[in-house]
């Protein structure tokens, strides 16, 4: 791992989600290197709970870089905000991902998952075809992401493509910036509209509870909208026009 500033990393370990949230939650946070890519402090660590151990990152939120237009010291919440909605869609996008009490104070603890480097990023970034990516595609415009690089995409070993690095969403403001864009203004799939159906149900109840606990009520109601201008549409999202609609780097 050579992001990294120390050598023999603690593996990736495939644990069932109710697993793997306690560990995150509860485990002894080792600091084991540091993700020298990152804008905002990343940390590699060892979580061990139960003689169970597994990689995962840790953001503290001492370690937030200063942002002109999101509130200081949320961007933690903000990824753990990503994780219930992703939870709530059941496309297990987000991996695993809590809020907690670390070495360096509060941050978010998320369950590390190792990518598979064989994957071309800019092939895969560029699929029309890919289910897994269009979901992302929605499950973006839902949280408002503002910064979808092709890295902030991790393909894994077996497949499966997971979203990360989700600290900059949940605007009040339409600020969607991705490098997915190649459905948009297309129909909506069905198994969306369906999924988003279920969102919409779930903010008025245990799901709209859960965000009213990481975000404010303004970004919770702006979810809310995003949402229901998805299922009047029926059609991806287009650029808007007043923000750079692809993040810079892409990639």
């Amino acid at each position: 791992m050579s992001e990294t500033e120390a050598d023999g990393f603690t593996p990736a370990r495939a644990l069932p989600v109710a697993e793997a949230i306690e560990l995150l939650n509860h485990g002894e946070l080792s600091i084991e290197g540091r993700l020298l890519s990152a804008s905002n402090a990343t940390l590699y660590c060892a979580a061990t709970l139960h003689g169970i151990t597994a990689a995962c990152v840790y953001k503290p939120v001492a370690g937030e870089r200063p942002l002109w237009d999101f509130p200081d010291g949320t961007l933690a919440e903000r990824e753990v905000a990503a994780y219930e909605v992703s939870t709530s869609t059941g496309w297990t996008i987000v991996p695993p991902t809590v809020h907690r009490d670390g070495p360096a104070g509060p941050g978010m603890v998320q369950l590390w998952i190792d990518e598979d480097e064989g994957i071309d990023l800019v092939e895969l970034i560029g699929s029309h075809s890919h289910e897994q990516l269009r979901r992302i595609a929605v499950f973006d415009a839902v949280i408002n992401n503002t910064d979808r690089k092709g890295s902030h995409l991790l393909p894994a070993p077996d497949g499966h493509v997971y979203g990360i690095d989700h600290g900059v969403s949940f605007h009040e403001d339409d600020k969607l910036r991705t490098v997915l864009w190649q459905w948009a203004g297309q129909r909506l799939t069905p198994d969306c509209v369906e999924v988003l159906m279920r969102l919409r149900s779930g903010l008025d109840a245990a799901l709209g509870s859960r965000l009213d606990e990481l975000l404010t009520r303004r970004e919770v109601r702006a979810t809310r909208r995003r949402i229901d201008h998805l299922l009047a549409t029926g059609l991806h999202p287009v650029p808007s026009g007043d923000w750079p609609p692809v993040p810079y780097p892409p990639i």
